[in-house]
Order: C-alpha cells, then sequence, then structure tokens
C-alpha cells in the first residue's frame, strides 16, 4: 500500500469532517499552537487521533504544526520525542516549515529506519529539494528493498533522469537479487527506465502538482 503524504486543506475545508467536539478541540488547538511549541502543542499532537479520528489525524498534526510557525529546532525537538505518527507528520510539514536544508537531519534519520510509512513520508518534496544525490540514490534502493512503493517518491521522474550512477546502483542490485534467485521488484524496472538520458526530460513540477513553465 502506498502511503503518501495527506492533503492539508485549510482548516476551514476539514471542519465539516469533524464532529462537533472535534471541531471544537482543533479550534482550541490552532489557538494555543499560534504561540509557538509548547509542552500543550506536544501535547495536542499526541491527541490528534483519539480526538479528531485516525483518517483525520494527519492532517490535523500538520495543521497545528504550521499554526505553530516552529523552527527547525522545535521540530527537531518535536521529532525525536514524538511517535512514528508525530515524526510522520513533522516530515509531511517540512517542506511548507522549513525553506532551506536545516531539517536535512530529520530525513536522515527517517531513511535509516525500517519504519516504510517513515521512509515514505521522508522522500516527500523536501527531499526532493535537499537531499544529497548520494543519499537520495541509497533512499531509492531502500524503497526497493523494503517493498515501498516509488509512486510516491516526490520528483522521481526529475530527478532520476539521466542519471547514470543510479543506473549502475540499480543494475548491480537488480544482478544480485536474479543471482541469489530472487525476484527483481517491478519497480526497479519503472524507476531504471526514468534514468535513460535519451528519454525526454521530465518538466520540473511545482509543490501544488503545476509543472513548471505549465500555469494558467
Amino acid at each position: 500500500m502506498t502511503h503518501s503524504a495527506p492533503s492539508t486543506p485549510a482548516p476551514a475545508d476539514l471542519r465539516p469532517h469533524l464532529t462537533p467536539p472535534a471541531r471544537a478541540w482543533l479550534d482550541q488547538s490552532l489557538a494555543e499552537a499560534a504561540q509557538g511549541i509548547t509542552p500543550t502543542t506536544e501535547l495536542r499532537l499526541a491527541e490528534a487521533a483519539r480526538r479528531c479520528g485516525p483518517p483525520h489525524a494527519d492532517t490535523v498534526r500538520i495543521l497545528i504544526l504550521q499554526a505553530a510557525h516552529p523552527t527547525p529546532a522545535d521540530l527537531t525537538r518535536v521529532y525525536h520525542r514524538g511517535t512514528a505518527d508525530e515524526r510522520r507528520a513533522v516530515l509531511h510539514a517540512l517542506p511548507h516549515l522549513v525553506p532551506g536544508p536545516e531539517a536535512l537531519p530529520l530525513i536522515e534519520d527517517a531513511l535509516r529506519t525500517n519504519d516504510t510509512r517513515l521512509l515514505t513520508a521522508a522522500l516527500g518534496p523536501y527531499a526532493a529539494r535537499h537531499l544529497s544525490a548520494h543519499l537520495w540514490r541509497h533512499a531509492i534502493l531502500k524503497c526497493l528493498f523494503t517493498g515501498v512503493p516509488v509512486s510516491g517518491v516526490a520528483q522521481l521522474a526529475t530527478r532520476a533522469h539521466g542519471d547514470a550512477e543510479l543506473a549502475r546502483m540499480l543494475a548491480d542490485f537488480a544482478a544480485e537479487r536474479t543471482a541469489a534467485g530472487r525476484p527483481v521488484p517491478e519497480d526497479l524496472h519503472h524507476v531504471l527506465a526514468l534514468t535513460d538520458p535519451e528519454a525526454v526530460p521530465p518538466h520540473p513540477v511545482h509543490e501544488d502538482g503545476v509543472p513548471h513553465g505549465k500555469e494558467s
């Protein structure tokens, strides 16, 4: 199953999907978060699933983090103190909260885990923008090794295009699997095709999904 980044609507868009008690809790949590990251804010992140229901919890956590305008240091503290769900919310929120590479240590930490949902969250737009080519290539191989669908990797086609080193690593990985009598993941063939320098380069895509040069 693909665990893609949750959509992040405005609070007004989310409220109709919540019960009245959940809406009141969300309003209070956002007002508290506007004062910055505090122990109360961290408690609200932990309560999100219980208060608003699991289907909305990821989005609620991201909204709370955005309302708090945290610094990279704040996000690092929340990430390392939090559960896997809270860590995932921090990773999903990074593109909206940290313009520079300061939060890359959080991406790198998530990529060292074997939690497939954290791996997926780590390879969102923030990693696409800031992760080094070396670490990004190894992250793609880890996706293939752990069964994380590469369809959840942000800017996959753009970053893989013409990457001869990634193509070499994929070919080596496929050869090792074949020699061991193990199947080669179908996603590997997909990524390998993307590395072809003769393929038409993809249009770089904004985080809102609109290709550069194709805005209306």
